[in-house]
C-alpha cells in the first residue's frame, strides 16, 4: 500500500507535458550532460586545488579576481556564477587565511574590493603546475576547434538563459 502525499494527485490525473521538439530533447541531453560534467569537474577541481593547499571553492573565488584588478564580491559572483552570499563567505575565509585582502572601493563606500595577496597568487601558481598539464592532456584529446565550438555554444546558452531570466520568462520567474 502506498501512502498519499498531500497535494499530489493520482498519476492518471497529472497534466500531460507539451510536445518536446527535437531541439528541446537535444538541449535537455546537453543540460543533463553539463550537470554530470559539473560534478566531475568539481571533483577534479578538489584534487587540483589541493596542490595549492586550498579548496575548490576557494580556488573559484581567487580565480574570479584578476591578478592586478580587485573586484567586489558581487562582481566575483557574476564572473564565477556564484551567489554573492557564497562569495562573501569564502572571501572572509580567504582574508582570514591571508590569501586575499579587502581594499577600499573608490566607487562605493560599502562594497569593498577583494584583492589577491602574494600568498593567494602563490597558491594559484602551485595549482597551475598540475592544472596546466591536465587541461593540456584533455585538450589534445578533444582538439582546439571542438573545444572552441563547445565554449561558443555554452556561452550562447548562458546568454539565452540570462535573457529569459531578465524578461521574467518561465521557468526562471
Amino acid at each position: 500500500m502506498t501512502s498519499r502525499i498531500a497535494g499530489v494527485p493520482a498519476r492518471d490525473q497529472w497534466p500531460e507535458p507539451p510536445t518536446h521538439s527535437e531541439e528541446g530533447k537535444v538541449l535537455t541531453q546537453l543540460v543533463l550532460t553539463v550537470f554530470r560534467l559539473n560534478g566531475r569537474l568539481l571533483e577534479a577541481a578538489g584534487g587540483l586545488a589541493a596542490a595549492g593547499e586550498i579548496t575548490a571553492a576557494w580556488w573559484q573565488v581567487l580565480g574570479g579576481v584578476a591578478p592586478d584588478q580587485p573586484r567586489t564580491v558581487a562582481e566575483i559572483g557574476r564572473v564565477m556564477g556564484m551567489s554573492r552570499q557564497a562569495v562573501q563567505r569564502i572571501a572572509d575565509i580567504l582574508v582570514a587565511r591571508g590569501l586575499a585582502e579587502y581594499r577600499p572601493n573608490p566607487h562605493h563606500r560599502r562594497a569593498k574590493l577583494v584583492a589577491r595577496t602574494e600568498a593567494g597568487n602563490y597558491a594559484l601558481r602551485r595549482i597551475s603546475l598540475v592544472q596546466h598539464p591536465w587541461t593540456d592532456r584533455l585538450g589534445r584529446e578533444l582538439g582546439t576547434q571542438r573545444i572552441a565550438e563547445a565554449v561558443g555554444v555554452l556561452e550562447q546558452l548562458a546568454e539565452l538563459i540570462d535573457r529569459e531570466a531578465d524578461a521574467g520568462s518561465p521557468p526562471l520567474t
